[in-house]
């Protein structure tokens, strides 16, 4: 299971549609997570680190991030996140 963290193209963010996606917000702060569905989401402020046995990855504001369904791992929110989110 990989995690997979990118820039998205103005296209892609284009055709995503934000407004039917739901909006998260967390402050500093570290905890365990297991995704349930596959999740996408589109980060709109912050800095975080997510670790798994296997994989370790930053991201922050810009960066479109898909977690695979079935992940369990370790969120360290390092600046406060904010972001857009849909589960398939």
């Amino acid at each position: 299971m990989e995690i997979i963290v990118k820039k998205p193209s103005n296209e892609e963010l284009n055709q995503m549609n934000f407004s039917k996606w739901g909006t998260w917000e967390c402050g500093v702060s570290v905890f365990p997570w297991t995704y349930d569905a596959k999740e996408t989401c589109y980060v709109l402020d912050g800095q975080v680190v997510v670790e798994t046995d296997t994989q370790k990855v930053e991201f922050k504001k810009g960066d479109l991030v898909v977690f695979p369904k079935g992940l369990n791992c370790r969120w360290t929110v390092i600046k406060p996140v904010r972001k857009y989110y849909v589960f398939d």
